[in-house]
C-alpha cells in the first residue's frame, strides 16, 4: 500500500498518534527547560560541580535509548504508567544540550561587560536577569533547539513500551515488514523535527539580531 494511500485511509489514527507524539515531546521539553536552564545557571556559579553534572548527563547520552526505557521500567511509580516513564527518559536524554549551552552562554559573557554592570551597582541577581541571560539567550536557545530535535526522534522509541506516538506505526510496520506503514510514522516525525528546528532557528536568529 503506498504511503499516501495509507495516510488517506488512516487519517484519524495518524492524527491521534501525532497528537500523542507532540504531547510527549512538549511535556518533556518543558521539564528539560525548567530543570536544565537553572542547572546551567547553578554551574556558572559553582564551577566545581561542572565535571559531575556534565559528566552524568554525558553518560546518559551514551546509553542506547531503548535500553534506558528498559532500565526505568522496574521503577514502581514510573513503571505503572508508560507515558510517565517515556517523559522521564526523554527528559534525561535532552538535558545535556540545555545545561551545557546555558553554562557556556553565561560564562561566555565578556569580562568588561560584567565589570561595567558591577560598576553600575547591579547585584548578582540583577546581573543574571538584566545582563547574563539576555546575552546568553541565543546560545541557550541553540541548546533547546538541539534538545527538541533529539526528543522528537527518540520519542518514536516510546511506542516500544506502550507510550504511543508515531513510533506505533514504525514498530507495526517492522513487524508487518511493510515499508508504507514504517514511513507513515517516520515521515511525520521527520517533518515535526524539521519544523521545530526551523521555528527555533528563526527565533534564535532574531535574538542574535536584537543583540547586535
Amino acid at each position: 500500500m503506498p504511503v499516501i494511500a495509507f495516510f488517506s485511509v488512516d487519517r484519524r489514527q495518524l492524527a491521534t498518534l501525532t497528537g500523542e507524539h507532540l504531547w510527549l515531546v512538549g511535556i518533556s521539553m518543558l521539564i528539560v527547560v525548567a530543570v536544565g536552564v537553572p542547572l546551567g545557571i547553578l554551574l556558572s556559579r559553582r564551577p566545581g560541580w561542572r565535571g559531575i553534572v556534565l559528566g552524568s548527563t554525558n553518560v546518559i547520552q551514551t546509553i542506547p535509548s531503548l535500553a534506558l526505557f528498559g532500565l526505568l521500567l522496574p521503577v514502581p511509580w514510573l513503571g505503572a504508567r508508560a507515558d510517565r516513564l517515556a517523559i522521564l527518559a526523554l527528559s534525561l536524554y535532552a538535558l545535556l544540550p540545555v545545561v551545557r549551552n546555558t553554562y557556556t552562554g553565561i560564562t561566555g559573557v565578556d569580562a568588561p561587560v560584567r565589570e561595567a554592570a558591577i560598576g553600575m551597582g547591579l547585584t548578582p541577581w540583577q546581573m543574571l536577569w538584566h545582563v547574563e541571560l539576555p546575552l546568553a539567550s541565543p546560545i541557550i536557545l541553540a541548546g533547546i533547539r538541539t534538545a527538541t530535535v533529539i526528543t522528537v526522534g527518540v520519542a518514536t522509541i516510546a511506542a516500544a513500551i506502550g507510550a504511543g506516538g508515531l513510533g506505533d506505526f514504525i514498530f507495526r510496520g517492522l513487524s508487518m515488514v511493510d515499508n508504507s506503514v514504517i514511513l507513515a510514522g517516520a515521515i511525520p516525525a521527520a517533518l515535526m523535527a524539521l519544523f521545530a528546528d526551523l521555528l527555533l532557528g528563526l527565533l534564535q536568529r532574531s535574538l542574535v539580531r536584537v543583540r547586535h
